[in-house]
């Protein structure tokens, strides 16, 4: 199951990608696939035909994980009439 998330590079812009799981803390790098700009568009600083990359922790704001499918059928949502 694949996750979506926005990641936050320091100098740049933050950036829509998905991840296979979350990354571990203890590793030096994520992995994400398919990194694209938060309309949809290619990034700027990468080729387009290249879809897997890693980016080293230092380099790494944070990271915002949109829920799953499973995650949302999990919490209840009340709308007020």
């Amino acid at each position: 199951m694949a996750f979506t998330v926005i990641i936050h590079l320091s100098g740049t812009d933050p950036f829509l990608a998905e991840m296979e799981e979350l990354p571990d803390p203890k590793a030096s790098y994520i992995m994400c696939n398919n990194p694209r700009g938060r309309d949809g568009k290619n990034l700027i600083f990468i080729e387009p035909e290249c879809t897997r990359f890693m980016f080293p922790w230092h380099r790494i704001s944070f990271i915002e994980a949109y829920p799953t499918e499973d995650d949302r059928a999990e919490v209840e949502t009340f709308f007020r009439d």
